[in-house]
């Protein structure tokens, strides 16, 4: 009987697993895999179910941060930005010191074109976690917003960290390419765009860079 009762529960959980709501991060990280395959449809309805998931946990538990942190991943990535922002503010009301919103807030100021607020999220970031997840793309949008504002030495040191951090992105190398030749170094922006069209031989502008240096 009692191994019955046993094999009773465990279907149940099977079940569960099955019929109801992924985890929020579950959907999110899906969300995610859909979007770099493309389908933007289908990753923004994953987006979009995680955001609800996380409202409903907020709901049992108005502190839980990490529900606080996946749903505003998943609304950055729904370009619902004035939401990620004041989601961002309840969270870091909750621990002041989550760098994992803290990021993401730094990116959704960029895209608002809010820079020195992007800015000052991403250093926060960068200063504490130096070594975090986010480190290399954190580096790379500070280097995105120096080159915006023409201070393209500040942008060649952001990009170097970037591109050091997580060498495999051709975009990266093109764009730390586009700060060393504005700031006059050519040669070694002709490094960054040869190191470009080396992950990526079809990246037309990073070709058209180095024919333009000679």
């Amino acid at each position: 009987m009692k191994k019955i009762f046993c094999f009773v529960i465990l279907a149940v959980c099977v079940l569960s697993s099955v019929v109801f709501p992924q985890d929020a991060l579950a959907l999110y990280r899906s969300g995610r895999n859909l979007e770099q395959a493309g389908s933007i449809d289908s990753a923004n309805s994953y987006y979009t179910e995680a955001v609800s998931v996380c409202k409903n946990e907020l709901l049992e538990n108005d502190s839980n941060i990490e529900s606080y942190v996946v749903m505003c991943w998943a609304l950055f990535r729904l370009k619902k930005y004035n939401e990620v922002i004041e989601n961002s503010q309840k969270a870091l009301k909750i621990n002041p010191n989550e760098y994992r919103i803290i990021e993401n807030l730094g990116e959704t100021f960029f895209y608002m074109d809010r820079y020195a607020e992007s800015l000052r999220n991403l250093e926060r970031y960068v200063d504490a976690l130096p070594n975090g997840d986010r480190a290399s793309t954190a580096y790379f949008f500070m280097g995105e917003i120096y080159r915006i504002e023409g201070k393209n030495h500040h942008a060649d040191i952001a990009y170097s960290h970037a591109v050091k951090k997580e060498p495999s992105i051709a975009l990266w190398w093109y764009r730390l390419g586009i700060a060393r030749e504005k700031a006059g170094n050519s040669e070694k922006a002709k490094e960054a765009y040869k190191k470009a069209l080396t992950l990526r031989p079809s990246f037309r502008e990073a070709e058209q860079a180095l024919n333009r240096l000679g």
